[in-house]
C-alpha cells in the first residue's frame, strides 16, 4: 500500500528527486558557445531609405502623408478643455447638499393563501409600496416559499425585509420608504383583531 502512495507522491512531483541525477544532459541543458568577438566589434546598422525634412508645425490642420500610399490626408488637432479657475475653486469647496428624506407610507396588507398571490406581493413592491405580508392563514411549506420569493424580490430589485414582532408578518420595504413606530403598531393591532 506504501508503494502505491510513493508512486503517487513521485507522479505528482513531490517525492524524493534522487532519480533525477540518473538522466543524461539533454542538448538543450548544454551551455552556449561565446559569441564572436567580431560581433562585438560590428558598428550598429544605419538605416536605409530616404529623409525628407518636416514642415514647420502650425495652428491650422496637420498634413501627414502615409507611407504606403502617399496620399495626403488632413488630421485637425483637437483642443484641450479649458476648465476656469472659478470652476476649480467651486469644485474644491464642500457644499451642503439636503440628504433626500424617506417617504412615510402605511402599508398594503396582503394575507396570502396561494403561491400565485405572490404577484400582487411583487407588483405593489415594484409599484414603490410598503406591504405587510400576514402568513398566518398559510401552511408551512406556502410560508417558507412566499418568504423566499420576498427575500429574493427584495434583493433582485432593492429594499428590505423586517420580521415584525409577531412570526407571521413580514414588512417588506422599496428603497426611500419606511414605515413609522406607529403604524406598524396600528398594523400588528389591526392584524390581531382580524383573528
Amino acid at each position: 500500500m506504501s508503494s502505491m502512495w510513493r508512486n503517487a507522491m513521485v507522479y505528482l512531483g513531490l517525492g524524493p528527486d534522487d532519480e533525477y541525477d540518473d538522466y543524461a544532459a539533454s542538448p538543450d541543458d548544454r551551455p552556449l558557445p561565446p559569441p564572436p568577438a567580431q560581433a562585438a566589434r560590428q558598428q550598429p546598422a544605419r538605416p536605409t531609405g530616404t529623409v525628407r525634412a518636416r514642415p514647420p508645425v502650425s495652428s491650422g490642420p496637420v498634413l501627414s502623408t502615409p507611407p504606403e500610399t502617399g496620399e495626403v490626408s488632413a488630421v485637425r488637432p483637437v483642443a484641450a478643455p479649458v476648465t476656469s479657475s472659478a470652476a476649480v475653486q467651486d469644485a474644491s469647496k464642500p457644499r451642503v447638499r439636503a440628504v433626500p428624506r424617506r417617504q412615510s407610507v402605511r402599508p398594503l396588507v396582503v394575507t396570502p393563501t396561494r403561491f400565485n398571490q405572490a404577484q400582487d406581493v411583487a407588483d405593489n413592491f415594484k409599484a414603490g409600496k410598503a406591504v405587510a405580508m400576514d402568513l398566518s392563514d398559510a401552511d408551512g411549506d406556502l410560508a417558507r416559499r412566499l418568504i423566499d420569493f420576498s427575500s429574493g424580490l427584495c434583493y433582485g430589485i432593492g429594499g428590505t425585509m423586517q420580521r415584525l414582532e409577531r412570526s407571521s408578518v413580514y414588512l417588506i420595504l422599496p428603497v426611500g420608504v419606511d414605515v413609522p413606530e406607529q403604524e406598524r403598531a396600528l398594523l400588528l393591532g389591526s392584524i390581531d383583531e382580524d383573528l
